[in-house]
């Protein structure tokens, strides 16, 4: 079985490829040759998975599915949320990000935050089926590890002593928010295809 993935993220695709397994292949946007945005304009992360899910179903006219992923911080009202990946403005940068929150969090005792996912899937009759993901942890002040991206070094899921960027792709694909959307998303393909 072949899906598209609205995306042109490299790692995230990656790290779906590792969860569905041989049986299902992955092709992003860049396999299929488009490296265009598709604007986020919605304000929750189940509307941004929708409009990347639309273009992709409406541009190919296949199955396929997209995700929209961001890290809520309880302190600072759950910033950056949605704005997440361009949390300290364009171009998207990782450090400046995680720097401009960890700034925003000077002082606060309160380090509470989860990471969470939606993901969304067109399916070939063009029903939407919406799967979610939910880590909660806690910010560090310092950054640790070198594995993963975005805020992946300063987040410690609740549970454990390495922040995510410290646990390799086979421990992070049991705990990550994205994990447990998509392993939802397999289960419901495995019900769905027989």
């Amino acid at each position: 079985m072949e899906l598209i993935f609205c995306s042109s993220n490299v790692n995230k695709t990656k790290e779906i490829q590792h969860k569905v397994g041989v049986s299902i292949q992955i092709k992003n946007l860049l396999d299929l040759g488009f490296t265009g945005e598709i604007p986020e304009t919605a304000n929750t992360f189940e509307g941004n998975a929708l409009l990347k899910a639309q273009f992709g179903y409406n541009e190919f006219d296949l199955p396929c599915f997209s995700d929209d992923s961001g890290l809520e911080v309880m302190a600072l009202n759950n910033e950056p949320g949605v704005y997440s990946a361009r949390y300290a403005g364009e171009p998207k940068s990782d450090e400046r990000n995680m720097e401009k929150l960890l700034l925003n969090l000077k002082g606060v005792k309160n380090r509470k935050a989860c990471f969470k996912t939606i993901l969304l899937y067109i399916d070939s009759n063009g029903l939407k089926h919406s799967f979610e993901g939910r880590v909660d942890g806690t910010i560090i002040n310092e950054k640790r590890g070198v594995h993963g991206f975005g805020y992946d070094p300063i987040f410690v899921p609740d549970g454990s002593d390495k922040t995510f960027a410290e646990l390799n792709m086979e421990e992070k694909s049991t705990l990550s928010h994205r994990a447990i959307a998509v392993q939802k998303f397999v289960t419901f393909l495995n019900s769905y295809t027989k």
